[in-house]
């Protein structure tokens, strides 16, 4: 841009109250800085809706579209528009880059099914953060993996918006078989299941495992267990909808096509820490493993705890597990630490003496061996998008 060009003027029509829109729109304010955008960020009109003001002499438009009334206001704008969501209809006016459901529900799927679960159920009430595409992802991954798949079906007395009428939700929950791997469609009905389980007496994971479609550093984190979440490219979905923007200002064609972009990784914490596994008194073991892995414990305290020879303990967990106690301990003690890794800011020397290991060498040489990487990289590397 020379000195005699105009500035672009982009105006942002992302919400903000959720990691996602704060990541995306973080996203494209580093863009536009580096390209010398002004922004103007989700500004509101009388009624608290996103809008751009009338006075905005705007050049293009990056908006998270989830109503019609949200259509009809950007397109009487007559401007280059990319949408970051799949809330309404492709249209042929407006560009689009968004999360691949189908590849979120791919993951959410196998990470549920992984912890041996064989029941499963989705439960996205309308709230009008997300679209049915979600769920319907997910029930057709369920489908495709060979079971059924229970969906919550919003009823008429359900009148408190997203705050849905909790006797339904337990009256549904009452219905199904546990252990249940529920997928909720993002961090606000997986955070209201979890405070309806804990009324309920609920075990969560031993009875119910909660994993939501969408992480948020404070919903997922503050929530009792805490809750596990499929991590989305946020911070990618932002920059490519930047320089697509950017492209159709220049006069570039409107792309026809969604540009579909997979999650990253299900960010795992207590809410999935399970294996459901038919055996009673192992399950009861993996249950005390749970609790006490990033205390340090061995397999000694294991036999001192359970009235189970070594041989038997050791054959049963081969059995049911395809590893020794050994490994599972292992297993959850670097899960442990891996959390703490990716969700705090917390020194080695801390995450190590949180996590039973006596120095922060020996907690590199652990996860090295378990990862075949240092914490050190395995954090910058999982931060960096």
């Amino acid at each position: 841009m020379t000195n005699t060009q105009r500035p672009r003027h982009v105006g942002i029509l992302v919400e903000t109250d959720d990691s996602w829109g704060r990541n995306v729109v973080e996203a494209i304010c580093r863009f536009g800085h580096s390209s010398g955008w002004l922004v103007l960020i989700s500004p509101r009109d009388s009624q608290g809706r996103p809008r751009l003001p009338k006075v905005w002499n705007g050049d293009g438009i990056i908006a998270s579209l989830r109503s019609t009334s949200s259509v009809r206001h950007v397109k009487s704008l007559n401007l280059p528009v990319v949408d970051v969501g799949i809330m309404v209809p492709k249209c042929d006016w407006f560009a689009r880059v968004a999360t691949d459901d189908a590849a979120r529900a791919k993951m959410a799927f196998e990470h549920l099914r992984d912890r041996g679960l064989t029941h499963f159920a989705c439960y996205a009430p309308p709230i009008g953060r997300y679209s049915d595409v979600r769920s319907l992802a997910f029930a057709d991954a369920v489908k495709s993996g060979g079971y059924e798949c229970a969906m919550y079906e919003a009823t008429r007395d359900d009148t408190s918006g997203w705050l849905t009428n909790y006797s339904n939700v337990r009256r549904w929950l009452a219905t199904l078989p546990r252990p249940l791997g529920i997928f909720a469609a993002d961090p606000y009905p997986a955070r209201q299941l979890v405070e309806i389980c804990s009324v309920d007496s609920i075990r969560i994971p031993d009875e119910l495992v909660v994993l939501s479609g969408d992480d948020d550093e404070l919903l997922c984190n503050v929530a009792t267990p805490q809750i596990s979440a499929v991590e989305l490219a946020s911070h990618q979905i932002g920059e490519t909808a930047s320089r697509m923007l950017a492209k159709m200002m220049n006069g570039s064609p409107t792309p026809k096509h969604e540009t579909l972009i997979p999650p990253l990784q299900v960010r795992g914490r207590h809410s999935t820490d399970i294996l459901a596994i038919p055996d009673d008194e192992i399950a009861e073991v993996l249950r005390y493993i749970r609790d006490k892995a990033r205390e340090g414990i061995t397999v000694s305290d294991l036999l001192n705890k359970f009235p189970i020879s070594r041989r038997r303990l050791e054959q049963r967990f081969r059995a049911d597990l395809n590893r020794s106690p050994a490994e599972e301990i292992r297993r959850v003690r670097m899960a442990h630490v891996s959390r703490l890794l990716l969700d705090s800011d917390k020194s080695m020397t801390t995450i190590a003496a949180e996590s039973g290991f006596a120095t922060g060498a020996s907690l590199s040489q652990a996860f090295r061996q378990q990862f075949g990487t240092t914490p050190g990289d395995y954090r910058r590397r999982n931060n960096a998008t």
